[in-house]
């Protein structure tokens, strides 16, 4: 079985906001996609699309599905609105794609350690848990700029990272904001400048195509003859912890 985590992708990559798997034109060969209503569609909660067994099985069996409180009506209806226009619009996965290019051309150009990367999720390398730390909270105190620290057991110890996630919606001001406030807190921690090769995030291209070759080279062994099923979707809210 290939279960696919595309938490981070769906709404901003594929034609219609289905995901990597979408752009790969891969949907029907996986057999689980994981999905949030969170992230690109604004609101909260997750969901899993397999097939018709799957997904009763999980009804009928998963503990933290069954007794998981439902979603609100309001919040249901907000998600639906946004899938819905996603589906349709490319306006914004394209403007976010240019502001992601634009950010790290940016960070680049200034000196700062950008990890090799070609998601929209923009990795600064720091390299330290407490330095990591301090940056987020100096970039908060005196920019006014929130970033998130990735420290262990999230990454491995010496790649510790501040995460930088552009929006569609952030213009080339905030981008020169951003800039200036990194050198700043840079200089100001004395962290290392330049582009580091300690630690590469790998591709969603890269790793989608590993996850497909590795069903494939799996699939003779488990004689699997049956051909892809239609899908339904189970929508249950996520815990806080796991919904990324």
């Amino acid at each position: 079985m290939t279960y696919c985590d595309e938490v981070h992708a769906v709404g901003m990559y594929g034609p219609r906001g289905g995901g990597i798997a979408e752009r790969e034109a891969a949907m029907t060969r996986i057999d689980v996609i994981e999905g949030t209503l969170a992230k690109a569609f604004g609101c909260l909660g997750g969901y899993i699309a397999a097939s018709t067994m799957v997904i009763d099985a999980v009804r009928s069996y998963a503990s933290g599905f069954i007794f998981t409180t439902a979603l609100p009506p309001a919040i249901c209806a907000a998600a639906t609105a946004a899938i819905r226009h996603l589906k349709a619009s490319n306006w914004e996965r394209e403007r976010h794609q240019d502001r992601v290019a634009q950010t790290k051309s940016a960070l680049s150009a200034a000196g700062l350690p950008v990890m090799p990367t070609e998601t929209h999720i923009i990795p600064l390398l720091v390299g330290c848990a407490d330095k990591c730390k301090a940056a987020s909270d100096r970039l908060l105190a005196k920019h006014g700029i929130y970033i998130q620290p990735i420290n262990f057991p999230t990454v491995p110890r010496g790649t510790e990272r501040l995460r930088i996630t552009p929006t569609p919606y952030h213009k080339d001001m905030h981008i020169d904001d951003l800039v200036r406030a990194l050198i700043e807190v840079w200089e100001e921690l004395g962290l290392e400048r330049g582009t580091s090769d300690r630690s590469r995030t790998k591709a969603p291209r890269a790793r989608s195509l590993r996850l497909l070759h590795a069903r494939e080279t799996l699939e003779p062994r488990r004689n699997r003859t049956s051909s892809a099923t239609p899908t339904k979707a189970v929508v249950a809210e996520k815990r806080a912890s796991g919904s990324g």
